[in-house]
């Protein structure tokens, strides 16, 4: 039997994204066994942490690099980082701020997140540059002071249009200098940006360890300037200080490694094009039936240029809403998680499918539709 039923939890097909609520994604075998072989043995885990990020700068073509406690804890290692450098005395007063530290972070308005509260939790606070029709260089500039620790980017290319363009953002951060941090966190594919944020001059660059990249659910990468990075090590796990309680195991470094190794080394063309015969499978399956249409979103919810299944429903001629599709969809067996769009729509998102799974979703659409009707 196996553990899930043991504790009476039901697996979900995940045709939605990769969701931290659904588990992030699913780890390949190379991921899984060098997890494994790292839990055999004790090790020293700062000797650890500071080799794992030697290879993996390597592999993603940056001066340095750190695997933190997921995407969220990069956010306030990096923020802690900013503030503190080798700094022991500034270290042990965070999150509690003096005359002495700085103590703002600047943000786009357009590019505020939720998970901006791991920024927040240092100390720090946000100053918002911009308006509802974009920001300007002059903006981000003027709100440049002594007090400035860092530059957030909340990366979403859907949004990027109303923010002061990278290439502009740290020319004007390194005139001051300030660093410029990009939360790229869900921004994989495509593979380039593990070393394309930092390439344009931003300090540093942080992404999910078990989103895109397949690696561990509660792994982080952090990559960018050497100096910073080993600031991140200063604030962070073991030292009993901000970063404490965002402890990386040995198989969380040795996992996120053998992920990045194994992303890189994937056929990231194929990957695109069987998202894009999924879309043509679902054509096909409900071409003949009256109050269905599918079409091709692009690109997915976080930006990633890749696409998606969008399929609409005609709730008069089908005589079920798309929020009853849904429901059965979730509380029924095989349990499956997409996501609503618009008023009338789904969307079925290949990244996170497993095999035969897009097949499954379409079966039991069709089952749904059929019984309804």
């Amino acid at each position: 039997m196996s553990i899930y039923k043991r504790l009476g939890i039901r697996t979900v097909i995940n045709g939605n994204a990769t969701l931290t609520r659904l588990g992030g994604s699913i780890m390949p075998p190379e991921v899984v066994d060098a997890m494994v072989e790292a839990s055999k043995h004790f090790v020293d885990i700062i000797e650890l942490q500071k080799r794992v990020g030697e290879e993996l700068a390597k592999l993603t073509h940056n001066e340095a690099a750190y695997v933190s406690n997921g995407a969220a804890a990069a956010l306030t290692l990096s923020t802690a980082a900013c503030i503190t450098g080798l700094d022991a005395s500034k270290r042990s007063k965070l999150p509690h701020l003096d005359n002495s530290m700085k103590s703002e972070v600047i943000v786009h308005r357009h590019g505020r997140v939720g998970y901006d509260f791991a920024v927040r939790q240092v100390g720090v606070e946000f100053v918002e540059i911009g308006d509802e029709n974009g920001t300007t260089p002059d903006e981000l500039e003027n709100a440049i002071t002594d007090k400035t620790a860092a530059i957030f980017y909340f990366a979403n290319p859907g949004r990027e249009h109303l923010w002061v363009p990278y290439e502009k953002g740290t020319e004007i951060a390194q005139k001051h200098g300030v660093p410029l941090i990009v939360d790229a966190a869900a921004q994989l594919p495509p593979p380039e940006n593990l070393w394309r944020f930092t390439q344009m001059g931003a300090d540093l660059a942080m992404f999910s360890g078990g989103k895109g990249l397949c690696g561990p659910q509660s792994s982080g990468l952090i990559v960018g300037k050497k100096s910073l990075i080993e600031a991140i090590a200063f604030n962070g796990p073991p030292h009993p200080f901000i970063g404490r309680g965002m402890k990386v195991g040995k198989e969380e470094m040795v996992g996120l490694l053998a992920a990045v190794e194994w992303y890189l080394n994937q056929d990231h063309d194929q990957l695109m094009q069987s998202y894009e015969d999924q879309v043509t499978f679902y054509t096909e399956v409900f071409k003949d039936i009256q109050g269905v249409s599918v079409h091709r979103s692009f690109p997915s919810e976080a930006g990633q240029p890749m696409p998606r299944t969008e399929i609409r429903f005609d709730a008069d001629q089908l005589g079920i809403t798309r929020n009853e599709i849904l429901h059965q969809l979730q509380t029924g067996d095989p349990t499956i998680d997409i996501a609503g769009a618009g008023a009338n729509g789904v969307l079925i998102n290949g990244q996170t499918l497993m095999s035969g799974e897009v097949e499954i979703i379409a079966k039991r659409l069709k089952e749904i539709l059929n019984k309804a009707t």
